[in-house]
């Protein structure tokens, strides 16, 4: 307590001796602030996975509230041919899109604070309540998939179906940022997935704790199959992840805009 009063202490003194100039910039810089598209807005982004998670075999293989059903808490993640790791793809397509939203005002929260080998999840439950209580208005999951099928390639956008006792308020505006998440992509150059049949770049899925437990509107977003070459080309380089980020934040900025 004596610390933190010196402490205060110090800082007004320091307030009083400061130019008036600075202290009066404030309102302004307030102002501008609340003028950005964003202002006030809090969006959850959710970088898939954890770089650490195949190191904790038991901790992510306990199961966890899915939604209706129990599920392992976390897994390790797809990796490219070259063992680049979702979990890192994720993690840097989520730092960017966080850093564009912030600057148009927005709040962001990251489901995880780190990229790193001694640490593993948070559980797909945490995930899937992450922004509830805090009125989030919402949510993006990034993932990048692993599918082996010869010529697999493009992203797609895995929304809730209507479950009322668990996804019945959320489905219909999820589904809505789905669409938008959708136009976003390929506005900014990427194609549907040609592996996912009958979706045309949608799916909808009832088994994900990450869309089951959400009461905000919601999608995960496979944004490229990282075992297809040309995917895996741009998914790991800065300026492929930067694509990425500047079309999801165009999608919510769509959605948040209406």
């Amino acid at each position: 307590m004596i610390r933190r009063t010196a402490a205060a202490g110090v800082a007004a003194l320091l307030l009083s001796l400061a130019p008036a100039g600075p202290a009066s910039s404030a309102p302004a810089e307030g102002s501008e602030r609340a003028s950005l598209p964003l202002a006030g807005r809090l969006v959850v982004v959710d970088p898939g996975h954890q770089l650490g998670n195949h190191r904790f075999p038991r901790r992510i293989n306990r199961l966890v509230p899915a939604g209706g059903s129990r599920k392992p808490c976390n897994t390790t993640g797809t990796s490219t041919r070259g063992g680049y790791a979702e979990a890192t793809f994720a993690w840097r397509v989520a730092l960017r899109l966080r850093a564009r939203l912030q600057a148009l005002g927005a709040r962001v929260v990251l489901t995880r604070d780190s990229n790193r080998q001694d640490r593993w999840g948070p559980c797909v439950d945490v995930r899937g309540r992450a922004g509830n209580r805090a009125g989030a208005d919402l949510k993006i999951s990034i993932h990048g998939d692993g599918s082996y099928t010869t010529g697999a390639r493009g992203f797609h956008v895995i929304a809730p179906t209507d479950r009322r006792r668990w996804t019945h308020d959320i489905f219909r505006p999820s589904r809505r940022l789905a669409v938008e998440t959708r136009a976003a992509l390929r506005d900014n150059g990427f194609r549907v997935a040609n592996y996912i049949a009958g979706s045309d770049g949608l799916d909808f899925r009832g088994d994900l704790a990450t869309l089951n437990l959400s009461d905000v509107p919601t999608v995960m977003v496979e944004l490229g199959n990282m075992r297809d070459r040309r995917d895996a080309r741009r998914m790991t380089s800065r300026r492929g992840q930067d694509r990425y980020a500047r079309a999801l934040t165009a999608a919510v900025r769509a959605h948040l805009d209406r």
